[in-house]
């Protein structure tokens, strides 16, 4: 963003807290909306242009970047973010090349990182920019204060109680998939025996007959959500496996729900004697 989009924002300055106490939360939405539109443009065009970008990129010339964004200034116009941009881009290629990554490689590696941030910014829903201003609010108070959305709370609650009620699998995110990082011990799912870890969830069913929920690019938690539920339900998960002889074809995998204990995340002590 540059200077100019910043000093839209001063309408807001006197607003803000009068804001808050009557619930008006059109500066907050209004600020990240500006932002969440440049940004995806940006985004949208650096992956239109990424291989003449790369290629076009100078390392013989000596520059420098702040990676501290605290020292950085808002850039003045758009020359001038638009040299910002190639200078972060210049020096993620150098990142890569020390990893001895090749051309081809280095493309496909920025890609993927590219688009990845394009689809989680994409995905940001309203709980979402609530979450980031009123933290953003708290923290000016308190650095210890923090607002947990619904579903931020009930997670840090699985937390503090090291349980929850669901299949007993770790996920993760890789592309458009939620896949299976691996599965908790003695939970539900290593039970049933047939979810591997790396295997992708591309559908959830909350039932043996229920329909199934197709759930490829999903957010993360959303996807979490439907596989949680009452101890003793059943979950149908849909998936591609890796390790099966025909992995471009999804199976369907029943698991029953029970109380999954996160022993493993509690926190342990160690008393070393020294003489």
């Amino acid at each position: 963003m540059t200077v100019k989009d910043i000093a839209s924002f001063e309408q807001y300055r006197y607003k803000l807290d009068d804001g808050i106490r009557g619930g008006n939360l059109t500066p907050a939405f209004s600020m990240f909306n500006l932002y969440q539109i440049k940004a995806t443009s940006y985004l949208e065009k650096l992956l239109i242009e990424l291989d003449d970008r790369v290629n076009s990129l100078d390392f013989a010339r000596e520059e420098s970047i702040a990676l501290d964004v605290e020292d950085v200034q808002w850039a003045k116009d758009q020359t001038m973010l638009s040299d910002r941009s190639r200078q972060l881009l210049k020096n993620s290629v150098l990142g890569l090349k020390l990893t001895d990554k090749d051309h081809d490689d280095i493309i496909s590696t920025l890609k993927r990182r590219y688009s990845d941030q394009l689809t989680r910014l994409r995905q940001l829903n309203n709980e979402d920019v609530f979450q980031l201003y009123i933290n953003a609010l708290t923290e000016l108070y308190d650095p210890h204060t923090n607002y947990f959305s619904p579903r931020n709370s009930e997670n840090f609650n699985i937390n503090m109680r090291l349980s929850l009620e669901g299949i007993g699998a770790m996920l993760k995110r890789e592309g458009e998939y939620v896949t299976i990082e691996r599965l908790v011990t003695a939970g539900p799912a290593e039970k049933q025996g047939e979810l591997q870890p790396n295997d992708k969830i591309i559908s959830v069913a909350q039932g043996e007959n229920a329909e199934a929920v197709d759930v490829v690019g999903w957010r993360l938690d959303e996807v979490v959500d439907l596989i949680r539920g009452e101890k003793g339900s059943t979950v149908v998960l849909g998936v591609l496996s890796e390790s099966s002889t025909t992995p471009n074809i999804s199976k369907e995998i029943s698991i029953v729900r029970n109380t999954v204990k996160l022993e493993e995340q509690s926190a342990t002590k160690t008393v070393v004697e020294i003489f």
